[in-house]
């Protein structure tokens, strides 16, 4: 793990602790079982997970060591809502709600401005996007992108949020090379804990009551973060159907909660 290369001060994050994902599961048996010393164990044993999406924003002259305590947050929180019956890893599951969080900070922070290479790069992507749907009749994923663009794949969500203004639970707050939608995270960002336990409860029954092909589609692109482009070739359907889907999944699932 030497490629890390955030400094953070107080901690020598080349001694970190990286726990594997069987190790992981171990520890949430244990909280699950009330002992409380597994939250500590996961959340010191996962903050290279935090780390490494710091990297992305290690060149834009921002204070590191308060945005490695928003991206702590980020990971209590996902470690608060991770739900071990979806059998995903930790990580697949944490970095949308760490990077949420961070966003979020840089957005709501006053004191921050979005840099104007960060706008060049995101109206470059645009224009790049426009240009492909125009010659291929769909949207590039963020792979392509990157390659066509010479750009890391964060580096074109961060773009793409930098021109964003904050959203509702049910509108994308991050774009992957098409709309994705991360609701755990807008769930997340609830400011009263009550309404977040309520709301997490609400949403994993409506779940559990939609067809399951529905619920698989929702979570590959809600939890795991696919494209419907993506979800389209793996099911061998179109990106229309797979848009329709989960347009009436996510219809049945907002009736349920409410």
């Amino acid at each position: 793990m030497s490629n890390y290369k955030v400094d953070i001060t107080g901690i020598n994050t080349s001694d970190l602790k990286v726990l594997s994902h069987e190790e992981n599961m171990e520890l949430f048996k244990a909280l699950n079982d009330g002992d409380e010393s597994a939250k500590d164990k996961l959340v010191n044993g996962n903050l290279k997970l935090v780390l490494s999406i710091l990297k992305g924003f290690n060149k834009h002259n921002l204070n590191m060591d308060y945005l490695f305590q928003v991206g702590v947050i980020g990971l209590i929180k996902a470690i608060d809502n991770f739900d071990v019956s979806y059998n995903l890893k930790l990580s697949t599951y944490g970095v949308p709600l760490i990077l949420g969080e961070i966003k979020k900070y840089l957005r709501d922070n006053t004191s921050i401005r979005v840099s104007r290479s960060i706008k060049d790069n995101a109206y470059q992507i645009l224009r790049f996007k426009e240009d492909y749907i125009n010659m291929h009749g769909r949207e590039p994923s963020n792979s392509e992108i990157s390659t066509a663009l010479g750009m890391k794949e964060y580096e074109i969500g961060y773009a793409l949020e930098s021109l964003r203004e904050p959203m509702s639970i049910f509108e994308p707050i991050y774009n992957d090379g098409g709309d994705t939608i991360y609701l755990e995270d807008q769930i997340a960002d609830q400011k009263e804990q009550n309404k977040d336990h309520d709301m997490i409860i609400s949403m994993h029954r409506a779940l559990l009551k939609i067809d399951a092909r529905e619920r698989n589609i929702l979570l590959e692109r809600f939890v795991i973060g696919k494209t419907q482009s993506e979800i389209a070739k793996s099911l061998n359907i179109s990106q229309a159907q797979v848009s329709r889907i989960e347009k009436n999944a996510m219809e049945k699932v907002r009736k349920l909660i409410k």
